[in-house]
């Protein structure tokens, strides 16, 4: 066969030039920006008990810290099971076939009950396990309420979550993020009206903070729910349709690796923190603020591989196979960039910023050491987030959770220890170590979705789904 001839077959396969890649850039711009306020939605809810619960001292921002660092590691493994809804109703959407879009998400509502379910009981679970983990006894003795209640908000969240993939993939994105802001605008009035008690309500302290994300959570999702029940715009969407144990089950194997990819990373970000904790307290709290601002800037490319996977679900399911490399290009120009700029930003300015957070003349010095290396990790980390959206928008879900599990567990952690302890660069090293796995990560991912957006592999997924 002539290239010629095999482009023909495969307008895919060829590489799409500049004018399309950017002509691209629009689309995937108008999903990740909804999709990144929604995320800066979500942390707002604990940045909001965090500055509020600050005048009532240590313990109970000590408090919400040791909730936050196991409730995230949970809240990302859900996140990564259910992201298969936005990929599977984005196909669906894309391929016109609008009959099967309330069934997914009927069936979807029933797994995020299920996910949320399991993730509550496995946080409530853990509880009996912090006293043996080292944790200060007098902030154990007056967190257990607050624990409770970020377990049981996981249940909403997940329902929530569900919701939200849904109104994404169907070419609604801000719909979602709007539920997800209402539950800030509830949380931050209702949180200081608990925890301080105002009018009839008791002073509930810590405790009060953990009601009122609670109640915030559930009522956004009474809302959404009420929303799709009511709303005629969602009447194409809540046709009737069975309940299935299989389409239950298809999903949550697509979704599971990318639950357990979020796990790994999430759990090895906790380990790497844990090996900075060797070099002292100023060590641990400079690693904090690089982190703290890291992760603000990392929502970007968050929400870009959110976006990309779902325009490469929806041209999937549409059969129109010329659009996918260049929807993966254009993300994956949009996050580099991004992260490109803001390494610089970080490596120029970084003990600027850092003063912003902590007047700790230490600490800004580690700080604004560990910046540039922790931002030129994310930079690596981008590549791998948007490709890995690239592929879970062809349903290839594992091998990412392969790659990125090896990436972080075999290779990133033990050379960061390497680097960091014998080779003597310190907590700089912990995060270089990352840097060389995530970026062999990168590398492997771009080859596969190459790889699978090749002639015969597009055609013989196409005819096993059908």
């Amino acid at each position: 066969m002539t290239y010629g001839a095999y482009v023909k077959l495969c307008p895919g396969c060829k590489m799409p030039n500049l004018s399309h890649i950017r002509r691209e850039v629009p689309s995937i711009l108008a999903l990740a920006v909804p999709i990144v306020a929604g995320l800066g939605a979500s942390t707002l809810l604990g940045v909001t008990d965090s500055v509020m619960l600050a005048p009532l001292g240590p313990l109970p921002l000590a408090a919400v810290g040791i909730t936050n660092a196991v409730a995230i590691i949970l809240f990302a493994a859900i996140y990564g099971l259910l992201s298969a809804m936005s990929v599977r109703v984005g196909a669906a959407h894309g391929a016109g076939q609008k009959r099967q879009i309330p069934a997914l998400l009927r069936n979807g509502l029933v797994l995020g009950a299920i996910v949320g379910t399991v993730g509550m009981v496995v946080m409530l679970a853990a509880w009996p396990l912090l006293p043996w983990l080292g944790q200060p006894g007098e902030v154990l003795a007056v967190m257990f309420p607050y624990w409770v209640s970020i377990a049981v908000m996981m249940l909403p969240f997940s329902v929530l979550l569900v919701f939200k993939a849904t109104f994404e993939a169907v070419d609604r994105p801000w719909l979602g993020t709007g539920f997800a802001f209402l539950a800030v605008a509830v949380n931050v009035p209702l949180n200081y009206a608990l925890i301080w008690g105002v009018g009839p309500l008791p002073m509930l302290g810590l405790t009060g903070a953990g009601i009122a994300s609670l109640v915030a959570e559930t009522l956004a999702l009474a809302a959404a729910w009420v929303f799709w029940l009511r709303a005629r715009s969602m009447r194409r969407l809540r046709l009737r349709a069975d309940l299935s144990g299989p389409v239950i089950a298809s999903v949550a194997r697509e979704g599971a690796p990318s639950g357990l990819m979020y796990l790994a990373e999430t759990g090895a970000m906790a380990v790497a923190t844990l090996m900075i904790g060797t070099f002292g307290a100023v060590a641990l709290a400079g690693n904090q603020v690089a982190m703290s601002v890291g992760g603000l800037l990392y929502m970007a490319p968050l929400g870009v591989a959110g976006a990309v996977a779902i325009r490469v679900a929806q041209e999937r399911g549409a059969g129109n196979d010329a659009a996918l490399r260049r929807i993966a290009w254009a993300a994956l120009a949009l996050a580099t960039t991004w992260l490109a700029a803001s390494a610089a930003v970080l490596g120029l300015y970084g003990r600027t910023i850092a003063g912003w957070i902590t007047d700790e003349p230490e600490v800004v010095a580690v700080a604004a050491a560990l910046f540039f290396v922790f931002a030129f990790s994310q930079v690596m980390d981008g590549v791998q987030s948007t490709m890995t959206g690239a592929l879970r928008g062809l349903s290839d879900t594992a091998f990412p959770a392969w790659m990125s599990m090896l990436g972080y567990w075999a290779l990133g952690l033990p050379l960061g220890w390497v680097l960091a302890h014998p080779i003597g660069m310190g907590p700089a090293g912990v995060w270089t170590g990352f840097i060389v796995a995530v970026g062999l990560a990168a590398l492997l991912l771009v080859w596969r979705f190459l790889r699978q957006t090749t002639l015969g592999r597009l055609h013989a997924a196409s005819a096993a789904e059908a």
